[in-house]
C-alpha cells in the first residue's frame, strides 16, 4: 500500500467577552512541551477502514497501532498508539457517516481530561455554551476488561476543531499506558482565519490556548515515531 503520511511530508488529508474560566487548560511548561496542551487527552484519527488506517500510521511511524475496541451502541471501533503521558491517537472506523464516506483517513475530533469534570459543567453553564453530559461511556478491550469514562460534549463544536471533555473512571487504566508506545506528539496547532475570534471561544470554554493565522480554520498535529513522522490535519 502506498503511504498515507510521509516523513516530514504534509498531505491534506481532506478536505460580548467573559473571564478566562478558572479551570483554564493552558499548556502547562510542567507538564507538557510549549507546542503540545498540558491536559490534551487524544486526538482521534477517523478512516473508513480500520485495517487500513492502521497500515498508514504504521507505515509512517513505524510503530503498528494496537485494536482498542468496539463502543457499545454506537457502531464504531478504534485502535490506539500511546503518544507519551496520558496521551494518544485513536484510529476510529465506522459507523459513522463522516467516517464512511472519507476516502483518506484524518483528524475528526480532539479531547482534553479536565481536573474535574463537573466544574467544567458548571463553568460551560455559567458561560451560557450549550452542551451534553456529563455523560457515562465504556468499552471493552480485546482482553475483557471494560474502561468507563464521563465525556462533556459542546452542542457546537465547529466541526471538531473544538474538544469534548473526558474524565476517566479511577478504576480504569488511561489507554496510553499499555498500548504501543514509541511515539510522540511533537505539536499541536490549532488553525483558523480569524484567530482572536477563536481564542475568545476557546477561552469561554475554559482553554487558554494560542491559535495561529491560517486561510482556514483546522488542527495541525506531528507525531514522530522512530521510522518517520505523521503530519496530520482536520
Amino acid at each position: 500500500m502506498s503511504p498515507i503520511f510521509s516523513r516530514r511530508t504534509f498531505f491534506a488529508l481532506t478536505g460580548g467577552a467573559l473571564a478566562v474560566p478558572s479551570f483554564a487548560l493552558a499548556a502547562d511548561a510542567e507538564d507538557a512541551d510549549d507546542d503540545v496542551p498540558a491536559l490534551l487527552d487524544h486526538i482521534i484519527l477517523g478512516c473508513n477502514d480500520l485495517d487500513r488506517g492502521i497500515e498508514a500510521v504504521e507505515e509512517a511511524t513505524g510503530v503498528r497501532p494496537a485494536i482498542g475496541g468496539v463502543h457499545p451502541g454506537r457502531g464504531t471501533r478504534n485502535a490506539l498508539l500511546s503518544l507519551g503521558e496520558r496521551r494518544y491517537l485513536e484510529i476510529m472506523a465506522p459507523d459513522l457517516p463522516q467516517i464512511r464516506q472519507m476516502t483518506e483517513p484524518r483528524l475528526i475530533g480532539w479531547a482534553v481530561h479536565p481536573p474535574n469534570i463537573a466544574a467544567v459543567a458548571k463553568q460551560l453553564s455559567e458561560n451560557k455554551i450549550a452542551f451534553t453530559g456529563p455523560d457515562d461511556g465504556s468499552r471493552k478491550r480485546p482482553d475483557g476488561r471494560v474502561l468507563n469514562w464521563k465525556t462533556i460534549n459542546l452542542a457546537d463544536d465547529r466541526g471538531g476543531l473544538l474538544p469534548f471533555f473526558i474524565e476517566w473512571s479511577a478504576d480504569s487504566v488511561h489507554p496510553s499506558k499499555d498500548v504501543p508506545a514509541h511515539c510522540d506528539l511533537d505539536y499541536f496547532e490549532i488553525l483558523s482565519a480569524d484567530p482572536e475570534e477563536f481564542s475568545s471561544v476557546l477561552k469561554r470554554i475554559g482553554l487558554d490556548l494560542p491559535v495561529q493565522r491560517s486561510d482556514k480554520a483546522r488542527l495541525h498535529t506531528l507525531i514522530s515515531g522512530p521510522k518517520g513522522d505523521a503530519k496530520l490535519s482536520t
